[in-house]
């Protein structure tokens, strides 16, 4: 019976993965189906039915439009099926007397026959306008809440105030206390976040430094760790770090023969080694212990806007080893930070693509269902930032893959709908059903390719 006891944690993670994974998943497709819905009624256009999965029916209402509301019991994406459609792709219905004659005399009269609320039958600026809004409404939904994440944390009072220190082992002195205004680090101004890099740049590798503080109206030197030490502040999902089971708080003593006292000792080590397994002494809660792990390669990007692969082992730090005294971020700059953020997320994802085409960096950059679940679990276990964090970012990367020029996605249908206003006239069902079959068969395709990455060259 012992293998069923020693099952028990991996089920366990295995349904704590799942379970955030399905609510990141509903939460992004919610709000991208519900762009298509409200930007379409807003057109005139009638939604028969709103799903929040496939298959089998489990709960269903309808509204006083005639709209049904249902979760299905594959909750692993979802749809809206609009008036006249064949099905949730938006594909007109087989041999539909109603439907928009493709040319010759007939066009207007059957044009006039086929009904204005239906998807085929608005005009191409309001169905152009629906198809676009769940992308856009994934974005929306991005910038809503990276604004409210810099709205509810804030940002560091100046000059820099101490707010919570964290536990450090004994072997580094530790005087700083809640309320001290940090003024300079071993002579040096600590400006942050815009001078912080500068400033610890030069700091002798040492357990501890000085800290010139403002405490009570009094000026004092005391000792501290280093303002960047190499403590575990983030983990990155899926890294040699996470899968070690290194934790949020941990701080890495020694890394092989050298002792660590920065975090930046820990980057050149890393860069030293490169991707070959090196022992590191933890230091967690009073105790100390000795995990080996080995770096994974991991798309950076350079300053020359191309990526390349570097080692890293997943372990990040923000910065301070102490949590700054925080006021709150204007409304007007957290909006402006937030829509910075969403972009920068387009840039490098489409940079990312494009480097791993051209073979700079290699396809584990790559993540698919497996690993956007992990990842999902990973974050929810880093806490309800981390996780509501990611949720924006993977809006985003849906969002933009959603605008790609393939049948079946949102940007397919949108390239139909220039041909349309090009042409005057919609592509053929012929022509549709190709290209939607090929379609169908291009994301089949990277979804396999995603999986196999997962779980067998990228595990």
């Amino acid at each position: 019976m012992d293998f069923l006891t020693n099952l028990i944690p991996s089920f366990g993670n295995l349904a704590f993965t799942l379970v955030f994974f399905v609510i990141a998943l509903s939460i992004i497709v919610a709000i991208h189906e519900y762009g298509h819905y409200i930007v379409g009624r807003w057109c005139g256009i009638h939604a028969d039915v709103f799903s929040i999965g496939f298959g089998k029916v489990i709960f269903a209402r309808t509204d006083r439009r005639g709209t049904v509301w249902q979760i299905a019991a594959l909750p692993f994406g979802g749809y809206v099926k609009f008036k006249g459609d064949a099905n949730a792709a938006s594909m007109p219905v087989a041999d539909d007397p109603a439907r928009p004659a493709i040319s010759g005399d007939e066009d207007a009269l059957t044009q006039a026959r086929y009904a204005r609320d239906t998807m085929l039958g608005a005009p191409l600026w309001a169905r152009s306008a629906t198809v676009a809004a769940g992308p856009i409404f994934n974005f929306i939904l991005s910038f809503i809440v990276f604004a409210g994440v810099l709205l509810a944390q804030g940002q560091p009072l100046s000059p820099l105030t101490v707010s919570q220190v964290p536990d450090f082992p004994q072997t580094i002195t530790q005087e700083l206390q809640p309320g001290d205004r940090v003024l300079r680090v071993e002579g040096t101004a600590l400006n942050y976040p815009e001078g912080f890099a500068a400033a610890v740049a030069d700091l002798p590798s040492q357990p501890s430094v000085s800290y010139l503080v403002d405490r009570d109206g009094d000026r004092i030197t005391v000792l501290g760790p280093q303002p960047q030490p190499a403590l575990v502040q983030s983990l990155t999902p899926r890294s040699a770090a996470d899968d070690a089971g290194l934790k949020i708080g941990d701080v890495i003593v020694r890394m092989n023969d050298t002792p660590i006292y920065q975090f930046g000792d820990m980057v050149d080590v890393v860069e030293a080694i490169g991707a070959n397994p090196i022992e590191l002494e933890i230091w967690r809660e009073g105790e100390t212990f000795v995990e080996t792990l080995t770096p994974r390669l991991v798309a950076l990007p350079q300053p020359d806007g191309s990526m390349r692969d570097e080692p890293k082992l997943g372990i990040g730090n923000g910065g301070l080893f102490f949590e700054p005294a925080t006021t709150a971020v204007g409304f007007g700059e957290a909006l402006r930070l937030a829509i910075q953020q969403v972009w920068f997320i387009i840039k490098q994802s489409l940079n990312g693509l494009k480097q791993m085409i051209i073979g700079n960096i290699n396809t584990c950059n790559l993540s698919g269902p497996v690993g956007i679940a992990e990842t999902s679990g990973s974050l929810a276990a880093q806490g309800a930032m981390s996780f509501i964090s990611f949720i924006a970012v993977l809006s985003t990367a849906v969002g933009l893959l959603n605008l790609f020029p393939i049948p079946i996605l949102d940007g397919g249908h949108l390239v139909f709908h220039a041909y349309e206003a090009v042409t005057g006239k919609m592509p053929s069902d012929k022509a549709l059903n190709i290209f939607m079959a090929m379609g169908l068969a291009v994301i089949g395709t990277l979804m396999l390719f995603a999986i196999f990455n997962d779980l067998i060259f990228c595990p």
